[in-house]
């Protein structure tokens, strides 16, 4: 009983201490930003650099309240901003139905990797712009070649993370289960796919930062819409403050997706990092 009294304390001092690193974890991070907005304000308000190459915080923020209230290419920013996730969503969306499942599939089966790997690895080092004429022959300059350019590149990280989550599980845990009765169904549940979690949410992350920087890319072709195509139409008529609110506007929505995940990641599995 008095280890269970004594525990309470130092359980309580653990909590506290782990609050106060990630408050000071935060801190920093928004120290740095604020410290990044500082010399980019001052800088421009010195006139070390043209307005019409790097306009000032200031103008960037007046530049988001016009966009934002009368719109910019015949589209408000928010019009722009839900085309732009659309795209993204869905391409992330069907990378996920398709990567996972094969990538899986190559963890387990030997034969499917040996099958699949080296074509996964000759489309990982292509450049998503590398397909995009043979997509504008083969399917137009409609939303499918957005989509698909936007899905091949998100596609190698989850099938090669996928392949790696199910090939590092530790080989005496399902012994372990076989041992104990368990079926292969459940080896695969209940102790390789937990272990695989993990991996599948990071080439998650790491392709939705590839399908982000696509972007652009994709809205390029013939698009009347989209935060990309924002970016671009300003950047022809060289209205900077909207090139630059869109840079900005991109790097934020990419930010919270990678907040999510990581956070997504630590509900599913809060082991993962850590000292087992």
């Amino acid at each position: 009983m008095s280890d269970l009294v004594d525990s309470t304390p130092k359980t309580q001092k653990k909590r506290l201490a782990r609050f106060f690193d990630q408050y000071q974890t935060v801190m920093l991070s928004l120290l740095s930003v604020f410290i990044l907005l500082s010399v980019w304000s001052l800088i421009t308000t010195l006139g070390l650099i043209s307005p019409l190459f790097l306009p000032s915080p200031q103008a960037v923020f007046q530049k988001f309240i016009e966009v934002s209230q009368h719109g910019f290419m015949k589209a408000t920013l928010w019009q722009h901003l839900a085309e732009s996730i659309t795209r993204v969503f869905i391409a992330l969306l069907a990378a996920i139905v398709v990567g996972v499942p094969v990538g899986l599939w190559m963890g387990l089966n030997r034969w499917a990797r040996a099958m699949i790997d080296p074509l996964v690895e000759l489309l990982r080092p292509i450049p998503p712009l590398a397909y995009l004429p043979l997509l504008v022959i083969w399917f137009g300059i409609g939303e499918t070649t957005k989509i698909l350019l936007i899905f091949l590149s998100i596609l190698a990280p989850i099938i090669i993370s996928s392949t790696h989550g199910v090939t590092s599980h530790q080989q005496n845990r399902e012994r372990a289960a076989l041992s104990l009765g368990a079926s292969r169904t459940q080896v695969f549940y209940y102790v390789i796919l937990p272990t695989a979690l993990p991996h599948i949410i990071t080439g998650i992350r790491i392709g939705l930062g590839v399908g982000w920087s696509t972007l652009v890319a994709a809205e390029l072709v013939a698009a009347d819409r989209g935060i990309g195509f924002m970016v671009q139409s300003a950047a022809q008529f060289l209205i900077t403050d909207v090139v630059v609110l869109g840079i900005i506007v991109i790097a934020i929505v990419a930010v919270s997706f990678e907040l999510f995940l990581r956070w997504l990641q630590k509900q599913f599995s809060p082991w993962y990092g850590k000292q087992m």
